[in-house]
């Protein structure tokens, strides 16, 4: 995946800050809130988002975004994640 690219279409939607960040294996975000929108797209690994009690898993390749104040928790997958966020 070219991550420039990837940071440069976050940007034209709107997305002023782009940052890669990395968890290691089964690393868990407890219930929690952004200000903004948040965008992630998945670079290696997989998330599982879970969002108003849904929950789903994201593997490279695919994005997920999550609305500003949208209470929502995380958990990576076995191999950990790599993923470039966009915030509004």
């Amino acid at each position: 995946m070219d991550i420039r690219k990837l940071e440069s279409q976050l940007q034209s939607e709107g997305f002023s800050h782009t940052f890669v960040w990395q968890d290691g294996p089964y690393a868990h975000y407890t219930d929690h809130t952004h200000g903004g929108v948040t965008a992630h797209i998945i670079l290696d690994g997989e998330m599982t988002l879970t969002v108003g009690g849904e929950s789903k898993t994201y593997k490279a390749g695919e994005r997920c975004d999550v609305g500003a104040g949208e209470v929502h928790s995380a958990k990576m997958g076995p191999m950990g994640c790599r993923y470039l966020i966009g915030e509004m």
